[in-house]
């Protein structure tokens, strides 16, 4: 049990900008099992935010700004600087340079091109839908596709914390987190049965899709694409969930 709690506090660390006491001790190893559980901590967040600008009455579009704003914050801009790292190396025609290139802290100009369309696809997402904690199954499925590559898809690197992560997964052990988060989510939030089989079908979809695409560009994949793989599914979640709301039969 100390190792799992050493584990999720290193998840906590890692994946977000939360502050954590200076003396509790944390686990990075092993501690991507848990990238779920901290995607249901970030969007509970970010829905209590979302609940108090309401109060607020403020326009929705406003509103979903500084949410995506806040989003970002929590997250340290973590994986959105990995997708756009991704996006710079898919940018250039030479295969042999891509991870050379995703390398460089540089920016360049695919990889701001990719911040601005994840950024308006969740921002306009949000803002135009009324499906209910979109952003809470959004910021969840995000991270099992996370999981997912890293179980699935090889390391290109030698090293690096994403090596960390390939090193100590164990499939299909690290995949118990996962369902215990998404079954308490399908239990505890008061979604119909149409909602939660579009809701998991989405979220499977796209955990099956998005990061195969990476590996099929790059023959596996890094700690950036790990990044890009949360950012593209999220994004790509809130959209389908805005898309498909009014065909949806209410809770």
């Amino acid at each position: 049990m100390k190792s799992l709690w050493q584990e999720w506090l290193g998840a906590v660390m890692f994946y977000t900008c939360l502050p954590l006491p200076s003396g509790w001790s944390v686990k990075l190893a092993g501690a991507a099992k848990w990238c779920p559980a901290v995607g249901g901590l970030i969007g509970a967040l970010l829905l209590g935010a979302d609940w108090l600008l309401d109060l607020l009455d403020l326009p929705r579009l406003v509103q979903s700004v500084l949410v995506a704003a806040l989003w970002l914050g929590i997250t340290g801009g973590l994986h959105l600087d990995g997708a756009m790292d991704t996006a710079d190396g898919l940018g250039v025609r030479d295969p042999q340079r891509r991870l050379a290139v995703m390398a460089d802290s540089r920016s360049g100009a695919f990889g701001v091109m990719t911040a601005i369309v994840i950024l308006l696809l969740k921002v306009s997402a949000l803002a135009s839908s009324t499906m209910p904690f979109s952003v809470l199954w959004a910021a969840v499925w995000g991270r099992v596709a996370q999981v997912w590559a890293i179980a699935r898809y090889p390391y290109l690197k030698p090293t690096g914390t994403g090596q960390i992560h390939k090193a100590s997964c164990c499939v299909p052990w690290d995949f118990w987190p996962t369902g215990l988060v998404l079954i308490l989510l399908s239990v505890m939030l008061p979604l119909s049965l149409g909602q939660l089989l579009y809701l998991h079908s989405l979220g499977l979809l796209l955990m099956l899709l998005v990061p195969a695409w990476f590996h099929r560009q790059l023959g596996g994949h890094t700690g950036d694409t790990y990044g890009a793989v949360v950012e593209w599914s999220e994004a790509l979640m809130l959209v389908g969930l805005s898309v498909a709301q009014g065909s949806l039969p209410p809770p």
